[in-house]
């Protein structure tokens, strides 16, 4: 099979096969999640072989690895390093930290509530905007945002308040059901917990699959976790509606997590290598990760 002719879900158990039904993956997103998950809690270098070759299973080309790399790479999120004749990706610093703080979404506790109003007091205020929107604030006029996580670096005359709640009512409720689209991303949560709760029940303890189907199935668990984490506003209890499926969706990953992550941190042992040789199965890292999940 040539680079370019990847089947989707090659070599995989038909469980983990079904999670790829109807679920695009775009490259580079695909790739930052393999760095996030696997790589950065274990130095955050990594041949890019084992890139291609995890990829491959989702569809993605050697091809589009390449290119998304290099995008990376433009991005200042990686950094290209040569050791013979192979090629290793590096995390930058800031990639690492800003890795480090998304995956205490993921992994931590539940994260605290800590609100924020951002006043865009310069040029570009849409542009500045649309992204706040993307990372989880509600607009309240062109040039002042609200959100309950500490904003992005932002550019320019931006200035940034911390504020504290100081009444917990009804109006809260309302309040967040006007300035944040909750009913997507509850949908989103809730399609989670369709995918992946069949996929819990079809595994049951995890013994029919190989450890690359539980390292694949447990990057697909994380990727699209992320998708939502990384882009919900996270309000708190009482601002959200009753029945909130974002409850249910941690405990399902968190329970995914830690059932799928012996085989899986055993592949990654096995097979991936960085410049100096092969990656740890587990890391203080990784295994502070599994300790956390275990108490949520």
């Amino acid at each position: 099979m040539s680079p370019d002719t990847t089947k989707l879900g090659d070599g995989l158990n038909e469980a983990v096969e079904a999670l790829l039904v109807d679920l695009p993956i775009k490259a580079a997103s695909f790739i930052v999640t393999i760095y996030g998950d696997v790589i950065e809690p274990r130095g955050g270098v990594v041949w890019i072989g084992n890139l291609i070759e995890t990829c491959k299973s989702v569809g993605i080309t050697e091809t589009l690895v390449r290119t998304a790399v290099s995008r990376l790479v433009t991005a200042g999120q990686l950094m290209g390093e040569r050791e013979g004749r192979r090629s290793f990706y590096r995390l930058t610093e800031t990639a690492q930290a800003e890795f480090s703080q998304a995956g205490s979404l993921f992994y931590g506790p539940e994260p605290q509530v800590r609100w924020q109003f951002v006043l865009i007091n310069g040029p570009a205020p849409e542009e500045i905007m649309q992204g706040l929107e993307r990372d989880g604030f509600a607009r309240l006029n062109p040039r002042l945002a609200v959100g309950t996580h500490p904003a992005p670096p932002l550019p320019g005359r931006v200035v940034v308040f911390d504020a504290q709640l100081a009444t917990e009512n009804g109006a809260l409720r309302e309040f967040a059901e006007e300035a944040w689209n909750l009913p997507r991303f509850a949908e989103a949560y809730h399609d989670f917990v369709r995918r992946f709760g069949s996929f819990s029940h079809s595994v049951a303890d995890c013994a029919a699959l190989s450890s690359f189907d539980c390292l694949i199935a447990r990057l697909l668990l994380v990727h699209r976790y992320r998708l939502i984490m990384l882009r919900e506003p996270h309000l708190p209890k009482s601002a959200l509606p009753d029945g909130w499926p974002g409850d249910e969706a941690r405990r399902l990953f968190a329970d995914l997590y830690l059932r799928l992550s012996q085989k899986a941190e055993g592949y990654v042992g096995c097979r991936f290598v960085n410049d100096v040789g092969k990656l740890q199965e587990t890391t203080s890292a990784s295994q502070a990760r599994l300790s956390r999940l275990e108490f949520r």
